[in-house]
């Protein structure tokens, strides 16, 4: 196939620009670098059947040629981003998913939306299914992203429906791995680098609140089953073995051999409670779930973020 990635500088773009490269596909990575890094596909330089380009997907996408796929990952990811971009955040996720389902429609190509858990907002059905309809608050601060992410799974059904665009919504719970930035706001790379540096572990709240995570690369692999499937319905993918915060953050003491210590502060405006995917039909229809336990997977983190604050 012939891809295009939105978004293909960022975390998660980068990471599928590498799958799909290696199951043999031709990859286009477009990102405006708001908050992707080239260092992220740095290493895809030399690579002959991948090109980059620079452009902002809110902007009308002029393409020549033809496209099998379009996956859409555009968008600022963290809580930090999205309080620092309100407007750039709303625009990607509305504009933008407009643009880049256009162009699917010309193409005639496959379209993906990477979606969110934020769509359940605070959700007040635990664990999630992709049929609960969500608790988001739409004028508060974090609004901007989910309502965004809402919209845009809108939008992809719109054109499922109106314009017979083959499409699929990946709902995509909390993520880690390696190329996340350092302090981009997320619970990871927030603690880890400050365990690192020696500096005050922080925890919002009494920590009592619980994330499920999940491993890049196996969070990749379930987004690319979805791509091969023939689901158009939204399909949770996350790591279901849910946490506190706080012992998530002892978890990362444990394994960076810190000193730190863990200090609290008040939790921010409308941060969810709880939080953990039910993947029944990821692993009915994908055949889908995570293998990579927590530990493991976090070790890998922390060597990342280990060599790339030792290189500056």
């Amino acid at each position: 196939m012939k891809v295009l990635v939105t978004g293909g500088a960022g975390f998660l773009g980068s990471h599928l620009c590498d799958r799909l490269l290696a199951e043999g596909h031709d990859v286009v990575g477009m990102d405006n670098l708001l908050t992707g890094n080239l260092r992220n596909i740095a290493h895809l330089e030399k690579e002959p059947r991948f090109r980059f380009v620079q452009h902002n997907v809110t902007r009308y996408i002029q393409w020549d040629g033809s496209l099998d796929a379009v996956l859409h990952f555009a968008s600022p990811a963290s809580p930090i981003d999205y309080l620092e971009l309100p407007i750039q955040t709303l625009k990607v996720g509305s504009l933008g998913s407009h643009n880049a389902l256009g162009l699917a429609l010309a193409t005639k190509a496959r379209f993906l939306l990477a979606s969110t858990s934020e769509v359940y907002g605070d959700p007040q059905v635990h664990p999630q299914p992709e049929t609960y309809w969500g608790n988001v608050n739409p004028i508060g601060p974090r609004g901007v992203y989910d309502e965004a992410k809402r919209f845009a799974e809108a939008i992809t059904m719109a054109y499922h429906r109106a314009h017979a665009v083959d499409t699929r919504i990946v709902r995509i719970f909390n993520t880690y791995g390696e190329r996340m930035r350092p302090r981009d706001g997320r619970v990871v790379p927030a603690l880890i680098g400050q365990a690192l540096a020696g500096e005050p572990m922080t925890v919002f709240g009494d920590g009592s609140q619980t994330r499920s995570f999940c491993y890049v690369s196996d969070l990749i692999d379930g987004i690319y089953r979805l791509l091969l499937s023939s689901e158009t319905d939204p399909v949770n993918v996350g790591n279901p073995a849910e946490l506190t915060v706080l012992e998530f953050a002892r978890t990362i003491q444990k394994l960076t051999g810190t000193r730190s210590e863990i200090v609290f502060k008040p939790l921010p405006v409308d941060d969810p409670k709880v939080r953990q995917p039910d993947i029944t039909r990821a692993k009915t229809i994908l055949g889908w779930e995570p293998k990579v336990p927590l530990e493991e997977g976090l070790l890998r983190t922390i060597e990342y973020f280990r060599e790339l604050m030792a290189a500056k």
